[in-house]
């Protein structure tokens, strides 16, 4: 039987495995209705299923690669006219492996369609959406390479550091419309994105590997604190406020009349 819930609908892109299905598991038990957006028809299925089973709350699965425009611009069109959505989870990514001059340029342009594009149309149909009520939430789903390009393959380490500049950018837009942003930089998850990429994460440390579930769970845990920021494996917060702070110092000589004397 369904029960009555006000929180609304969470729309999750990404939403049949990993990091997706979990958050679709977390905010229905939660309370939240979902609309869980995928490629594989089948997955959401069986998944939507047995969540509407366990917890009571509607469920619907819509099949859409993002980085087809047409499905694109419909869960778009969607997410702009649908009331009842209260919550984006922009989670749907891509990673490759290996270096910019040697890459497949076709592939490139299909990771920045699904992690640039994509998630900045649905950004602004959720700000319009959730900015006119007066209400909602909009989670991105970044990563600490933005933090750390050196560390990884160009052009995804590009595209999740603008998903957290863009990030940033929306609260400073949405906040005063009480529409809440955040940020989630997480480290390696354990997730099927690392086969799919060409890469094994079992060369690296488990040290560095974080179960999807801690993840997630912290995640939400940021969110109940109001994190614009949150990484998940990060033991103190005081470090990400530092460099936050350096940045800040900065500011009032990013923009001049004159070059720095060291130039002239």
């Amino acid at each position: 039987m369904s029960k009555q819930h006000d929180k609304g609908t969470a729309l999750i892109t990404g939403a049949s495995s990993g990091i997706g299905a979990t958050y679709a598991e977390r905010l229905a038990q939660r309370g939240y209705d979902l609309l869980l957006v995928a490629r594989d028809l089948q997955r959401l299925e069986a998944l939507g299923g047995r969540l509407a089973q366990e917890n009571g709350v509607k469920v619907e699965v819509l099949r859409a690669d993002l980085t087809d425009r047409a499905d694109l611009l419909a869960l778009e069109q969607r997410l702009r006219g649908d009331a009842a959505i209260s919550l984006l989870v922009n989670n749907a990514g891509v990673a490759m492996n290996g270096s910019l001059a040697e890459a497949d340029l076709d592939k490139v342009e299909q990771l920045i369609q699904l992690n640039v594009v994509a998630l900045t149309r649905l950004s602004a149909a959720a700000a319009a959406n959730f900015g006119a009520a007066g209400r909602g939430a909009i989670i991105n789903l970044a990563s600490v390479v933005a933090l750390a390009p050196e560390m990884f393959n160009a052009v995804y380490s590009a595209s999740k550091a603008y998903v957290l500049s863009l990030t940033q950018t929306l609260h400073g837009e949405l906040a005063k419309l009480g529409v809440q942003l955040q940020a989630v930089l997480p480290g390696v998850t354990r997730t099927e994105i690392w086969e799919r990429s060409g890469m094994d994460a079992t060369q690296l440390p488990p040290e560095m590997i974080m179960e999807v579930g801690e993840m997630v769970d912290a995640s939400l845990a940021g969110f109940d604190q109001g994190e614009l920021v949150t990484m998940p494996s990060l033991p103190d917060a005081a470090d990400w406020q530092a460099l936050v702070g350096a940045r800040d110092k900065l500011g009032p000589n990013l923009s001049r009349s004159s070059a720095a004397a060291r130039y002239k």
